[in-house]
């Protein structure tokens, strides 16, 4: 649900921790993401700032010295802190940081500041402790490494990213924008959210997780995906969707468009179209004066029993709640 510290007076700050050897891409995603978070009238919702320990430049993995204007004090004041992948150090070798940053992260968590990590970022905050008995997630080719060196984490590399309360962690690179993507849409909702995504040139919300990269990258839509199946079904939410109805859209048989279904996805049908049936429902809860039992019907879900249920079970709130935090005139709009 929406963030407080999003609707603090002024943009919400973030503060973005550089480290040695600092993935570049890792390092530009929050500014360039979240940069594109704006109200209706230009105002930006977010302020983002990168810092080093003591303000001294540092090297990144794509050849460029980061020089920048803010030392770990910026951390003192952030409501939110990133720290990107790294690619060197001592927390990727001894599962160790400087006790400054150490200091500094944590000061940070105990204060109320969000704390999230793209890729080998999670490496950091372990390292720091934030992440003790918290699933977490880092960049599959890491993940043993990771758990060598974090016992006490419940690593899971199999997603795109995990929030757990005020700690976040994504896996390599494109995650990290997935992330940012998630935390915006945590803050003001879906349609802001998707905004920024078309700014970005991402879809608002990829299917599946980190296993459907591991051994092959995902398939090109051609005739032997599952792509125009999933497209079709995009198309018919309202309507019931058999998994045979899936396969033979595919011209597959049910056994082989499940097994190519997982494959592309990381999800099965059934959880898939859950998942989209929900994200529909989150955005005309959002977006539309429809009430909470024609959204369930709309969206496939038949009863508002149902729909609450599954809301619930993934976002922990119910239909009205979720509505009363987005709609722009919740007043207005019959529950």
């Amino acid at each position: 649900m929406r963030n407080n510290r999003a609707m603090s007076a002024g943009p919400h700050r973030i503060a973005v921790l550089a480290l040695h050897q600092v993935v570049g891409l890792d390092l530009g995603t929050p500014s360039q993401v979240f940069s594109t978070a704006r109200a209706a009238d230009g105002t930006p919702f977010y302020d983002v700032r990168v810092c080093t320990p003591g303000g001294r430049p540092v090297r990144s993995t794509a050849g460029f010295q980061v020089v920048p204007d803010h030392g770990l004090e910026l951390l003192d004041t952030a409501e939110t802190v990133i720290v990107p992948g790294i690619h060197d150090g001592t927390a990727l070798t001894a599962g160790t940081v400087e006790p400054e940053v150490t200091e500094a992260l944590r000061a940070a968590y105990e204060r109320g500041a969000r704390i999230m990590s793209i890729c080998t970022g999670a490496f950091v905050l372990a390292a720091a402790g934030l992440l003790d008995g918290r699933r977490a997630t880092t960049h599959w080719a890491y993940a043993e490494r990771f758990r060598r060196l974090h016992d006490r984490v419940d690593l899971d590399p199999g997603v795109l990213f995990i929030a757990e309360d005020r700690v976040l962690t994504s896996a390599g690179v494109a995650a990290g924008i997935d992330l940012c993507l998630h935390v915006i849409r945590l803050d003001h909702g879906s349609e802001v959210a998707n905004r920024a995504a078309r700014r970005c040139v991402m879809p608002p919300w990829r299917d599946g997780g980190q296993a459907q990269y591991i051994e092959q990258p995902v398939p090109k839509a051609t005739d032997t995906s599952t792509a125009g199946a999933r497209e079709w079904a995009r198309q018919r939410l309202h309507e019931p969707i058999a998994l045979r109805d899936l396969a033979e859209q595919a011209r597959m048989s049910v056994r082989t468009f499940t097994r190519r279904f997982r494959s592309e996805t990381g999800l099965s049908p059934a959880q898939w179209l859950l998942q989209q049936r929900t994200d529909h429902a989150r955005l005309l809860l959002e977006t539309t004066d429809l009430t909470v039992d024609q959204i369930a019907h709309r969206c496939g879900f038949g009863t508002t029993a149902a729909l609450r249920q599954q809301l619930h079970q993934r976002i922990g709130v119910t239909p009205s709640t979720y509505r009363r935090t987005f709609h722009p005139r919740p007043e207005l709009v019959e529950s």
